[in-house]
């Protein structure tokens, strides 16, 4: 009995432990014939693959493939153009494209745009000047009809239209600040004129180079600066000339009007001169002697802080 029982036991199957080697092995293989089609088709021959893409498609019946085809089969025969899809991300706006970047400037381009701003203050320039020249003639015409034209001195400058008291009849007494009757009468005349404008309008105090101390001021600047404020108060009071227009300004003797070396130099650089100021832009009273020169006026041009 026991003996028959260990006989049927010596032909019982035992089961292998070792089965996964034949899974592994496959997929080894499939992995090499993988890699060996990857490395095939790395280095295409493009007659070859047209070769082949034929190939499939006459084995394959001559269906076209809507992957390279522009067309494909439907259900009822017809073809319709196959349309591209854009894949839509929600949450994701779609990339706008970058603004083109403009080009740099060329130096012709900016040579062009200079002499663009060149000219346009060139015209600025002619106008302001045309308006100057027209107020100084009005201006020479009022004091000839009272018998002052000699008593004043005007030039177009850099700052614009100076109208300065020179005349011997004019000018102020030795040491004082005091306006003589006939300067009341010159600015008498100006006064009708300078109101009317809405430039600004610097009154501007000089005294001679004599090196004495005035006797009832401290110094030239003192005694520059009242006589500044004597024309520009008369000018306000008497002549109504908006105080908002009107500003003093005291140069001493720092600012002769002619070579103090030269005779009469003391009467004519005491004096008084009122400024109206341009309102063209820097770039064009740059300009001005320019268009002067252009109009045959020889002016000397004085560098003065227009917007004082």
């Amino acid at each position: 009995m026991a003996r028959a029982r260990k006989r049927r036991g010596a032909g019982t199957h035992q089961p292998s432990h070792e089965r996964w080697l034949i899974t592994y092995a496959d997929m080894i293989t499939l992995l090499m014939v993988l890699f060996i089609v990857l490395f095939a088709i790395s280095q295409v021959d493009q007659k070859r693959f047209d070769e082949l893409k034929q190939g499939l498609a006459a084995g394959f019946g001559h269906d076209p493939s809507p992957l390279d085809g522009a067309r494909a089969v439907m259900d009822n025969g017809a073809t319709t153009p196959l349309e591209s899809l854009t894949p839509v991300v929600q949450g994701v706006q779609p990339a706008k494209p970058a603004k083109p970047v403009a080009p740099a400037k060329t130096q012709s381009e900016r040579q062009h745009r200079a002499d663009q701003a060149r000219r346009a203050d060139l015209a600025a320039a002619r106008r302001e000047v045309a308006r100057l020249t027209a107020l100084e003639r009005r201006i020479h015409r009022a004091l000839a009809a009272q018998g002052l034209a000699d008593d004043v001195r005007t030039r177009i400058e850099r700052g614009g239209l100076r109208i300065s008291m020179v005349s011997r009849h004019i000018v102020f007494a030795a040491n004082l600040a005091s306006l003589t009757p006939r300067g009341r009468r010159v600015l008498d005349v100006l006064s009708p004129v300078l109101r009317e404008l809405h430039n600004q309008i610097n009154v501007d105090g000089h005294t001679n180079q004599v090196k004495v101390k005035p006797k009832y001021y401290p110094t030239d600047w003192e005694l520059s600066a009242a006589r500044a404020v004597t024309v520009l108060r008369y000018l306000h009071e008497h002549g109504g000339v908006p105080s908002r227009h009107l500003s003093a300004v005291a140069f001493g003797h720092e600012r002769p009007l002619v070579d103090p070396a030269l005779p009469k130099a003391r009467v004519l650089n005491k004096r008084v001169d009122i400024l109206v100021v341009s309102k063209a832009s820097e770039d064009a009273r740059k300009l001005f002697g320019q268009v002067l020169k252009q109009q045959g006026v020889h002016a000397r041009l004085i560098e003065t802080t227009s917007a004082r």
